[in-house]
């Protein structure tokens, strides 16, 4: 699957792991990376979907269209997939998703880590 990026921001620090592992620490951004390359060898995301890694679920409020997916206990990488609509047969055919950042979501605050 290909990945692009929700700001140009975003972009350069996925592009910066060693920026990333500064910033959040070397085993968080392991977990990205790992999760990053498990979206990248995935055909679609449908296919990630129901490989079930990291627990992609989709997001409310805020961030509806969008999905989390796990990076640790309370910090999860989010994403959109660049379709039209959500629909199960829709994302069988989609290959792109939108990277928005990474996010610890504890409590009732968002604190954004990535970017």
């Amino acid at each position: 699957m290909l990945n692009q990026y929700e700001t140009e921001s975003v972009r350069k620090a996925f592009s910066d792991f060693g920026w990333m592992q500064k910033k959040i620490g070397l085993n968080t951004t392991r977990a990205i990376k790992k999760r990053l390359d498990q979206l990248r060898a995935s055909l679609n995301f449908s296919i990630y979907l129901a490989a079930d890694l990291g627990k992609p679920h989709s997001l409310a409020g805020d961030f509806k269209g969008y999905y989390g997916i796990a990076i640790t206990g309370n910090v999860r990488l989010i994403i959109k997939p660049d379709a039209a609509n959500l629909e199960s047969e829709t994302l069988k055919n989609w290959d792109t998703v939108i990277i928005k950042g990474v996010v610890d979501y504890h409590g009732r605050k968002n604190e954004w880590l990535v970017p």
